[in-house]
Protein backbone atom coordinates (compact mmCIF):
# COMPACT_ATOMS: atom_id res chain seq x y z
CA UNK A 1 0.00 0.00 0.00
CA UNK A 2 1.37 3.40 -0.99
CA UNK A 3 1.73 5.73 1.94
CA UNK A 4 0.68 9.36 1.67
CA UNK A 5 3.15 11.67 3.41
CA UNK A 6 1.68 14.80 4.97
CA UNK A 7 3.89 17.70 6.09
CA UNK A 8 2.49 20.11 8.68
CA UNK A 9 4.66 23.20 9.27
CA UNK A 10 4.05 24.25 12.87
CA UNK A 11 4.78 27.60 14.51
CA UNK A 12 2.81 27.29 17.78
CA UNK A 13 -0.11 29.56 16.87
CA UNK A 14 -3.86 29.12 17.19
CA UNK A 15 -4.09 28.70 13.42
CA UNK A 16 -1.51 25.92 13.60
CA UNK A 17 -3.72 24.19 16.16
CA UNK A 18 -6.61 24.46 13.69
CA UNK A 19 -4.44 22.90 10.99
CA UNK A 20 -3.65 19.98 13.30
CA UNK A 21 -7.37 19.59 14.07
CA UNK A 22 -7.98 19.42 10.31
CA UNK A 23 -5.27 16.77 9.89
CA UNK A 24 -6.87 14.71 12.67
CA UNK A 25 -10.33 14.92 11.09
CA UNK A 26 -9.16 14.18 7.56
CA UNK A 27 -6.30 11.73 7.93
CA UNK A 28 -6.48 9.88 11.29
CA UNK A 29 -8.88 7.21 10.01
CA UNK A 30 -6.64 6.46 7.02
CA UNK A 31 -3.95 3.87 7.70
CA UNK A 32 -2.03 4.87 4.56
CA UNK A 33 -1.16 8.38 5.83
CA UNK A 34 1.98 9.39 7.72
CA UNK A 35 2.23 12.88 9.24
CA UNK A 36 5.37 14.88 9.95
CA UNK A 37 5.23 18.04 12.04
CA UNK A 38 7.93 20.52 11.06
CA UNK A 39 9.23 23.46 13.03
CA UNK A 40 12.40 25.42 12.33
CA UNK A 41 13.95 27.70 14.90
CA UNK A 42 16.72 30.27 14.94
CA UNK A 43 19.49 28.77 17.07
CA UNK A 44 21.07 30.72 19.90
CA UNK A 45 24.54 31.86 18.87
CA UNK A 46 27.65 30.41 20.45
CA UNK A 47 29.48 33.32 22.08
CA UNK A 48 32.50 33.21 24.34
CA UNK A 49 31.47 34.82 27.61
CA UNK A 50 34.25 36.00 29.86
CA UNK A 51 34.06 37.04 33.46
CA UNK A 52 32.69 40.54 33.23
CA UNK A 53 29.30 42.07 33.92
CA UNK A 54 28.24 42.66 30.33
CA UNK A 55 29.21 39.19 29.15
CA UNK A 56 27.49 37.62 32.16
CA UNK A 57 24.26 39.34 31.14
CA UNK A 58 24.79 38.07 27.59
CA UNK A 59 25.30 34.54 28.91
CA UNK A 60 22.06 34.77 30.88
CA UNK A 61 20.20 35.88 27.75
CA UNK A 62 21.66 33.03 25.71
CA UNK A 63 20.71 30.56 28.42
CA UNK A 64 17.17 31.91 28.31
CA UNK A 65 17.05 31.54 24.50
CA UNK A 66 18.27 27.94 24.70
CA UNK A 67 15.64 27.20 27.34
CA UNK A 68 12.92 28.64 25.07
CA UNK A 69 14.11 26.45 22.20
CA UNK A 70 13.92 23.40 24.47
CA UNK A 71 10.40 24.40 25.53
CA UNK A 72 9.37 24.69 21.87
CA UNK A 73 10.61 21.17 21.21
CA UNK A 74 8.59 19.93 24.20
CA UNK A 75 5.52 21.65 22.73
CA UNK A 76 5.93 20.03 19.32
CA UNK A 77 6.30 16.64 21.05
CA UNK A 78 3.00 17.36 22.81
CA UNK A 79 1.36 18.06 19.44
CA UNK A 80 2.74 14.75 18.15
CA UNK A 81 1.26 13.03 21.20
CA UNK A 82 -2.06 14.76 20.55
CA UNK A 83 -2.13 13.27 17.05
CA UNK A 84 -1.49 9.82 18.54
CA UNK A 85 -4.23 10.32 21.15
CA UNK A 86 -6.67 11.23 18.37
CA UNK A 87 -6.33 8.19 16.15
CA UNK A 88 -2.87 8.09 14.58
CA UNK A 89 -0.62 5.19 15.45
CA UNK A 90 2.77 6.25 16.86
CA UNK A 91 4.62 4.91 13.81
CA UNK A 92 2.58 7.20 11.52
CA UNK A 93 3.53 10.45 13.31
CA UNK A 94 6.93 12.11 13.51
CA UNK A 95 8.35 15.56 13.99
CA UNK A 96 11.33 17.54 12.76
CA UNK A 97 12.57 20.33 15.01
CA UNK A 98 15.59 21.81 13.30
CA UNK A 99 17.52 25.06 13.01
CA UNK A 100 16.58 27.26 10.06
CA UNK A 101 18.89 26.47 7.15
CA UNK A 102 17.94 29.10 4.54
CA UNK A 103 14.61 30.62 5.46
CA UNK A 104 11.43 28.99 6.75
CA UNK A 105 9.62 28.88 3.42
CA UNK A 106 12.60 27.49 1.50
CA UNK A 107 13.25 24.93 4.24
CA UNK A 108 9.63 23.73 3.89
CA UNK A 109 9.90 23.53 0.10
CA UNK A 110 13.25 21.71 0.26
CA UNK A 111 11.96 19.22 2.83
CA UNK A 112 8.77 18.54 0.87
CA UNK A 113 10.71 17.88 -2.32
CA UNK A 114 13.62 15.91 -0.85
CA UNK A 115 11.54 13.65 1.41
CA UNK A 116 8.73 13.02 -1.08
CA UNK A 117 5.82 14.61 0.76
CA UNK A 118 2.51 14.40 -1.14
CA UNK A 119 0.61 16.98 0.92
CA UNK A 120 1.52 20.15 2.82
CA UNK A 121 -1.06 21.54 5.25
CA UNK A 122 -0.64 25.30 5.70
CA UNK A 123 -2.77 27.90 7.39
CA UNK A 124 -3.41 31.56 6.82
CA UNK A 125 -2.17 34.00 9.42
CA UNK A 126 -4.82 36.27 10.80
CA UNK A 127 -4.51 40.03 10.83
CA UNK A 128 -3.11 42.42 8.26
CA UNK A 129 0.10 43.09 10.15
CA UNK A 130 0.87 39.38 10.58
CA UNK A 131 0.22 38.76 6.88
CA UNK A 132 2.53 41.65 5.99
CA UNK A 133 5.43 39.97 7.76
CA UNK A 134 4.61 36.29 7.17
CA UNK A 135 2.57 36.24 3.96
CA UNK A 136 5.65 35.62 1.90
CA UNK A 137 6.16 32.23 3.59
CA UNK A 138 2.74 31.08 2.43
CA UNK A 139 3.31 32.40 -1.10
CA UNK A 140 6.83 30.98 -1.45
CA UNK A 141 5.71 27.52 -0.35
CA UNK A 142 2.73 27.46 -2.71
CA UNK A 143 4.84 28.69 -5.62
CA UNK A 144 7.94 26.66 -4.74
CA UNK A 145 6.68 23.08 -4.63
CA UNK A 146 6.04 20.78 -7.57
CA UNK A 147 3.77 17.73 -7.60
CA UNK A 148 2.67 18.42 -4.02
CA UNK A 149 -0.88 19.15 -2.91
CA UNK A 150 -1.04 22.24 -0.68
CA UNK A 151 -4.06 22.41 1.62
CA UNK A 152 -4.90 25.75 3.22
CA UNK A 153 -6.75 25.67 6.54
CA UNK A 154 -8.57 28.89 7.46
Amino acid sequence: MTKQKVLVPYNFTENDRKAVDFVIRMFAPREDVAVTLFSAYTPAPEIETRNNTIMEKMRQNLTYLRQRISEQEDKIKAVRDRLVENGFSRDRVSYLFTPVKKDISQDIVDLAQSDGFNVIVLNRTSGKISRFFTGHVFQKVVMGVEDVVVLIVT
